[in-house]
């Protein structure tokens, strides 16, 4: 089974409070299984527009990324960064075909 993603483009407003919703998603985040591959650190956009921080978070699969952002544990989450930031957020389905390195494309 393909896993899941979050990937969010962030502007953060203000630091501080932002602060309170991160400690407060990562009881959302472990109930789901989430696991942070990208968490704001250096980033270059090539093309196209992008916000200040990039996060990327990896779920066992599609159904318990797409449940994690309905749940209430992340109801409170999301309600602790209104006024602090602005996200652009997207929920992928993990691909498992075939790769450039294995010449079956």
């Amino acid at each position: 089974m393909a896993k899941g993603y979050w990937v969010a483009l962030v502007d953060v407003s203000d630091p501080d409070g932002y602060k309170a919703y991160i400690a407060e998603n990562a009881t959302a985040f472990r109930k789901f299984g989430g696991r942070f591959l990208a968490r704001g650190g250096k980033s270059e956009t090539s093309e196209g527009q992008t916000r200040s921080r990039v996060v990327v978070i990896e779920f066992p699969n599609y159904a318990a990324a797409s449940e994690c952002y309905r749940s209430p544990e992340y109801a409170k989450a999301m309600a602790l960064r209104k006024g602090k930031a602005v996200m652009d957020l997207v929920i992928v389905e993990g691909y498992e075909g075939p790769q450039p390195s294995d010449g079956k494309n």
